[in-house]
């Protein structure tokens, strides 16, 4: 499984520390009875209170839940974690920087998660170009399957996202990651939408990202000694859990002409869920899961620009 990173920065919960004077002075009673030294300890004492609820009252802005209240927690675990529809064939891969979902029948995985940060977007590792099958997964595909094709290899998590490291840069070229796609559609529709979620990634500090074949679709060519599935569809879905408040957007594209662009191809997440049959964000708590899943405001989203850093 891979990291999802904590949305509270540890430099906000940081306190300095002074060094101890160890100069005893002599105590000498006030009005009250008190010694000045007792005087000043209780002072510090409560100015160190009010400026740990400080804090944390800090930390916690921004992560209000829909009834008003606060989130208790800064990191929801297992956001990756998807239910994958029932009776569909698949084997979960967990990668350093992706969980796949492969279907050995299909020889295409069935969905492709990963979280993406805004430091992560920001990497520097080059390029692999290594496409490879991964042996430790049954049915897995060859890149020879796609050779004469007329199909693109065509990643559902894009390299571009992997360049904060280089094993996630090259596990990203495994056939597992990979689908057939038209090649217009690949450089085309699918690749503005990878260079979005970049920039939404920018914008929100953290987004979670899932896409993959929509394999419900009556599929009928295939390629390759492997008999790989030709997708007739693909969709990709956002979140963006930690922002305030909560959203989620998907997509549902033709692996070939999509008419209209982007906005034309935008639907809810609970689109998605219905089209596929898998469940998404299920460990969210249900009136954040609820609001996530069921907009789609591609203006909104559209009109977002990246935090300057």
């Amino acid at each position: 499984m891979s990291k999802f990173a904590s949305i509270f920065s540890d430099k906000e919960m940081a306190t300095r520390r002074k060094s101890n004077n160890n100069t005893r002075r002599k105590k000498k009673s006030g009005k009250n009875g008190l010694s000045r030294t007792t005087k000043s300890y209780f002072a510090s004492l409560c100015t160190l209170v009010l400026v740990l609820i400080a804090l944390v009252s800090k930390s916690f802005s921004g992560c209000k839940t829909l009834n008003g209240g606060f989130l208790s927690h800064g990191h929801i675990p297992d956001l990756e974690r998807v239910v994958t529809a029932k009776g569909t064939p698949e084997q979960i891969v967990s990668y350093e920087g992706m969980t796949i979902s492969y279907n050995p029948a299909k020889h295409v995985p069935n969905w492709v998660a990963w979280e993406l940060t805004a430091d992560e977007t920001r990497g520097k590792e080059p390029r692999a170009q290594n496409f490879q099958a991964d042996e430790s997964v049954a049915g897995c595909a060859d890149p020879w399957d796609y050779s004469y094709s007329g199909y693109d290899r065509g990643h559902m998590a894009p390299a571009s996202d992997m360049k904060w490291s280089r094993n996630a840069m090259k596990e990203s070229f495994y056939m597992t990651n990979i689908c057939p796609q038209v090649k217009s559609f690949n450089s085309g529709t699918w690749k503005r939408l990878e260079e979005k979620c970049r920039t939404w990634a920018q914008c929100d500090s953290a987004i979670v990202i899932i896409a993959g074949p929509v394999l419900t679709d009556s599929i009928t060519e295939s390629i390759g000694d492997n008999r790989v599935a030709v997708p007739k569809r693909f969709f990709k879905i956002i979140a963006s859990p930690y922002a305030n408040p909560p959203r989620g957007i998907a997509f549902i594209l033709n692996n070939g002409k999509n008419k209209g662009g982007l906005q034309e191809a935008a639907v809810s997440i609970d689109s998605v869920e219905s089209l596929t049959g898998h469940d998404f964000f299920s460990t969210l708590p249900d009136d954040i899961e609820r609001l996530v899943e069921s907009q789609c405001r591609f203006h909104y989203w559209s009109t977002l620009k990246p935090t300057e850093k």
